[in-house]
This record gives C-alpha cells, sequence and structure tokens, in this order.
C-alpha cells in the first residue's frame, strides 16, 4: 500500500514534520514513527494506516504503488493536480 520511504517522502514534500502528520491525520507521533521506522511497506493497524493515507491524499499527495502508471513506472510520491493549500 505505502512504503516507509513513501511516507518520508510525502511528508517532505509537504514540508510538515511527524507532529505535523500526526495532528492531520488523527494519529500519535509515535505511530507516525513506527510507521516511517518500518521495513518497505508500512506495518500497523489498518485504521491509523488509512487515516495517514488519507490525510496525505487531502492534503494532495497522490502515492503512486508499484506498477502503477508513472513515467519513471516506479514507486514513488507526487502533487495532484493542483495541490490543496494546507490552511
Amino acid at each position: 500500500m505505502i512504503t516507509a520511504n513513501q511516507l518520508r517522502a510525502a511528508r517532505a514534500l509537504l514540508g510538515v514534520d511527524q507532529k505535523t502528520l500526526a495532528e492531520m491525520a488523527g494519529v500519535s507521533v509515535p505511530t507516525i514513527q513506527r510507521m516511517e521506522a518500518s521495513e518497505g511497506d508500512v506495518r500497523g493497524i489498518v485504521d491509523s494506516l488509512m487515516k495517514v493515507v488519507n490525510a496525505l491524499d487531502r492534503a494532495g499527495i497522490e502515492l503512486i504503488g508499484e506498477r502503477a502508471r508513472s513515467d519513471s513506472g516506479g514507486r514513488g510520491v507526487r502533487f495532484r493536480h493542483p495541490p490543496q493549500k494546507l490552511n
């Protein structure tokens, strides 16, 4: 669904820290820390993961899955067009 690298990259694109992402998603900071420390695909409670994915989506982040259509053909993150303002 989402890798730890994608989560960190999405957060970097938004220019937010772990605390801000946790607030956006309605989860705890340790939850974000555990997700970002995962090897490969993010592990965790599905409900928490969906909250984070939905928060990223609301912020304008498009998560690109394996074999999803993209110019380079790999995993990644990108802004949906047009990105929404955070505040």
